[in-house]
């Protein structure tokens, strides 16, 4: 039994498939997707914008494939891309055929809005032999016509019949290797699909509160729903969907997950809001720091607390800790032991200095 087990998530098993060589469900970590929102057809520009996506943290991205001169040009930007491409597909099953050939490595589709069973047989057919995983995508916005007449409205019941169908279709076909999606810019109406999903299938699922709206209220809103679900240990795979860079995307996704204990990746900062006690100034710190460190990869803790009211214990939980201390002397404390006092003037440097200094040990014994 863990020592803190108000901490303990237990997530639920789901079977295993692969995007790639990224591996989705059972044991595997959570991992971070995005999407780029350039034109397909801009090589350069899409190659470009996924490494930058890369970089800060997504193990998956997603193309959209609306034409047949995207799925062309997919062909050369699979090529230059270090981390798996999801195709994204909704009516055009050749689209689907052509990505799927030209090296995605994942559909995301809707076999119900791909067409007639020959149709759908032709994109299965495609993804086994490439390897290729398929994403059945439901969103509330994109419900079949049946199932909205007969709900009337987009309902967890409505996003789950359609999913559950899009299930039968491919499994029907023979192929197991999928993860779903009930999507809805609903918090309440996603969270609700998702746990009435869980409960039906065991296929890995991939979360998002779609249209979440601008980087505020689009990250609150996911913060809210995503949390919600991955704390009852639902979920395989994550994607934030805001009207911003997709870099904030997974900027704030791979946040939801630190913050949960799901994944440990970079440098965790505590600090505090700041008010008239702090010895110096706590948010330029933060933010010039942030920046700093925004390149390390290895899990450490930081704190940095403006003064001793609750510096020290702060620092007692972290790697690495700053508490401001009377007339511009800071404790600095390493594994919560006070170790020397720095001048205000020397927090940036000292700090960096010491965290990279820490990632490089931490690398060096893995």
């Amino acid at each position: 039994m863990s020592i803190r087990p108000f901490r303990d998530i237990k997530r639920k098993k789901t079977k295993e498939i692969n995007v790639g060589d990224v591996k989705i469900g059972g044991n595997n970590p959570i991992t971070v997707q995005s999407m780029t929102n350039t034109s397909t057809k801009d090589i350069k520009k899409t190659i470009n914008q996924i490494n930058q996506i890369s970089k800060v943290g997504a193990e998956i991205v997603r193309v959209s494939c609306p034409d047949k001169d995207s799925t062309v040009a997919l062909k050369e930007i699979v090529k230059h891309s270090s981390i798996p491409i999801v195709a994204d597909i909704h009516f055009h099953y050749k689209r689907a055929i052509e990505a799927a050939d030209n090296g995605a490595k994942c559909l995301r589709i809707n076999p119900g809005n791909i067409g007639d069973e020959n149709k759908i047989k032709e994109v299965i057919n495609a993804a086994k032999n490439n390897n290729c995983s398929i994403r059945i995508g439901v969103n509330a916005g994109s419900l079949e016509k049946d199932i909205l007449e007969k709900y009337k409205e987009p309902c967890p019941e409505a996003l789950v019949e359609s999913a559950l169908r899009n299930i039968s279709i491919i499994e029907d076909l023979d192929f197991f290797n999928f993860k779903v999606s009930v999507k809805s810019s609903d918090v309440f109406l996603s969270i609700a699909a998702y746990k009435q999903l869980s409960m039906k299938t065991e296929y890995p699922l991939h979360l998002g509160i779609t249209e979440a709206g601008s980087f505020l209220p689009g990250s609150i809103k996911s913060s809210i729903g995503l949390g919600t679900l991955l704390l009852e240990g639902i979920g395989d795979t994550i994607r934030v969907s805001l009207s911003d860079d997709p870099i904030e995307e997974v900027k704030v996704g791979n946040e939801i997950l630190k913050s949960l204990n799901l994944r440990k990746r970079g440098v965790t900062i505590i600090s505090c809001p700041s008010c008239a006690r702090q010895a110096f100034q706590v948010i330029d710190t933060v933010k010039i720091l942030e920046e700093k460190l925004s390149h390390i990869k290895t899990p450490i803790t930081l704190s940095i607390i403006g003064c001793v009211v609750n510096g020290p214990g702060e620092a007692s939980q972290t790697d690495i800790g700053i508490t401001g201390g009377g007339k511009g002397s800071n404790m600095l404390y390493l594994k919560g032991v006070e170790t020397e006092k720095i001048t205000t003037e020397s927090i940036i440097s000292k700090v960096v200095n010491l965290v990279e200094k820490k990632a490089e040990e931490i690398e060096k014994n893995n």
